[in-house]
């Protein structure tokens, strides 16, 4: 009976090597710009961001009516107000912010669902109810079982209204950001004045972007930056009279140099491929900045087998810490556990910072240890994170959302391809808990003691090897100590034999010989004291 009421294992899905980046962003700052090149640069940026605020809206009311035909009529009227090359960087710019729109609408309808169905399992339940394998029992009391009668009809309500939206093809995009929209009702909560706000919103809303084109003159007509760091700006139609060069381009005081992968920067440019630039403002600190962004070449796949032999290391992911742990290819521990703290609290640069800082310390000890691999669980908390499931348990909830699943992995597979690492994800399935079970106890010492979230890290490391969690039984006798001569354990009742006498070397002995070795190994006398004939004596 009780093996008929054990709950199932789900499926372990199998290990697999993560895909790197797919694009590279750099970023320099413009120094010693005139006032005449910060002129130029908010009169292209102001009316180019309306002219890009008007496509996106355009782009929205066509929806999923969105043709080819469509496209090339926006590009055609954008085109007699700036330029071809304008004109394209603006429809393709709409058209990513509308994708991206689409992709979070999706996830907020799955989010929906999940907190529907949820209520309605809780509310199925008798009041009072607890739960059980992992499912959450019913509601603590009648007031709280209708409070969330009345949520599930407004969960249900937004429901069918973003689906209606969603089949329409209809999405809700703000230029700008939709966080700095809402800072303007509470300029108090923000530490903002009225005046830096529209600042802020204004610069938000320029748009001084520009596809690279591969075979063009340095990779880039509309934005043009030559080896020696000099920028030009291909001015709209409307502008030309502000040109200070031939062409109806705009030469910038300012020179770039991009100290972080310069290098690799300037041979594309030299190759004449494709590199898109972006030039903004920075609103907090007063100065200009220039993106660099291109598309990168596909990084050599290396098979899994390959990056098994040579050992990997185990990656726990939690909310203030990575726990690792270094394992050999036999998936067994080397040397002792490491922890790498960060702390997520604050604004989203210091975050950010302390989570390059976190993962800067473990790609060095990684290349120490010589591996070519890190394993790291593929996490997705969006079902577990909401509050229909785990009801009144609140810091439960935030500490599954301070987790930097999404974060960290974008994070770590960026850094790691320059490393020339590779990260392989594992299924995330009981590895806390199997962990915990059959390593946490083994590894812990006198002098070390073994967390929860170390011995996870084992678990980890050893099922991106192939291997299971758990530890492996009692080698069999020739792997054991003294080569199948001298028993490790006592006899059983039922055996008959009795322990024979150890293997003779020949040989002096020394201090450092272990059991079996010297002239009088076959007794069992050899001890140090008076009335023995000790073998070093």
């Amino acid at each position: 009976m009780a093996d008929q009421k054990r709950k199932p294992l789900r499926q372990i899905a199998r290990s697999f090597v993560a895909d790197g980046p797919s694009g590279v962003s750099i970023r320099d700052r413009l120094k010693n710009l005139t006032g005449e090149d910060e002129k130029v640069l908010r009169a292209v940026g102001e009316p180019m961001g309306r002219l890009a605020c008007a496509d996106l809206a355009r782009r929205c009311r066509d929806g999923l009516d969105h043709s080819t035909d469509t496209w090339a009529e926006r590009k055609r009227d954008l085109t007699a107000l700036s330029s071809s090359r304008w004109a394209g960087s603006v429809t393709s710019n709409a058209h990513d912010q509308w994708g991206l729109s689409r992709r979070a609408q999706h996830q907020h309808l799955k989010s929906l669902d999940a907190g529907i169905r949820m209520i309605r399992h809780r509310l199925s339940l008798p009041v009072g109810q607890k739960g059980s394998r992992g499912k959450p029992g019913g509601y603590r009391s009648r007031h709280e079982w209708f409070q969330k009668t009345r949520r599930l009809a407004l969960l249900e309500s937004e429901y069918e209204r973003v689906s209606k939206q969603r089949e329409a093809g209809r999405v809700c995009v703000v230029r700008g950001g939709r966080r700095l929209l809402h800072q303007r009702h509470n300029l108090d909560a923000a530490q903002k004045t009225k005046a830096q706000w529209r600042a802020e919103w204004e610069a938000a809303r320029w748009f001084l972007t520009a596809d690279g084109e591969s075979g063009k003159r340095h990779g880039n007509e509309t934005i043009r930056v030559n080896p020696d760091g000099e920028i030009s700006i291909k001015l709209p139609a409307l502008l030309a009279g502000m040109a200070n060069a031939e062409n109806g381009r705009y030469v910038l005081a300012a020179r770039v140099s991009f100290p972080y992968r310069g290098d690799e920067w300037r041979d594309r440019i030299q190759a004449n491929r494709a590199v898109a630039y972006r030039i903004h403002w920075g609103t907090t600190s007063g100065r200009w900045y220039l993106d660099a962004s291109w598309t990168r070449k596909d990084l050599p796949v290396i098979p899994l087998d390959a990056l098994r032999a040579q050992g990997v290391i185990g990656v726990d992911t939690n909310a203030d810490h990575l726990a690792a742990w270094l394992l050999d290819e036999y998936g067994n521990p080397i040397g002792s556990p490491r922890r790498f703290d960060y702390d997520l609290t604050g604004t989203a640069a210091h975050r950010d910072a302390q989570l390059r800082h976190a993962l800067t310390r473990l790609l060095h000890w990684a290349k120490a240890c010589g591996v070519k691999a890190i394993a790291i669980e593929d996490l997705d908390f969006t079902d577990s994170k909401t509050r229909e499931k785990h009801g009144r348990k609140k810091k439960f909830r935030q500490l599954i959302s301070g987790i930097p699943t999404g974060r960290l992995r974008v994070r770590l597979l960026s850094m790691c391809a320059e490393t020339g690492i590779s990260v392989i994800a594992v299924d995330p399935a009981y590895t806390s808990m199997w962990g915990a079970e059959h390593w946490q106890k083994p590894l812990t010492s006198k002098n070390r003691k073994t967390s929860r979230h170390a011995a996870a890290s084992v678990a980890i490391g050893r099922r991106s090897l192939g291997h299971r969690i758990r530890r492996r039984t009692t080698p069999p006798p020739h792997h054991q100590s003294d080569g199948v001569g001298h028993r490790t354990a006592q006899a059983c009742p039922r055996d008959r034999e009795s322990e024979g006498n150890r293997p003779r070397v020949p040989g002096p002995r020394t201090r450092s010989d272990g059991a079996g070795h010297g002239a009088n190994a076959v007794t069992q006398n050899a001890q140090d004291r008076s009335g023995r004939s000790a073998e070093h004596v």
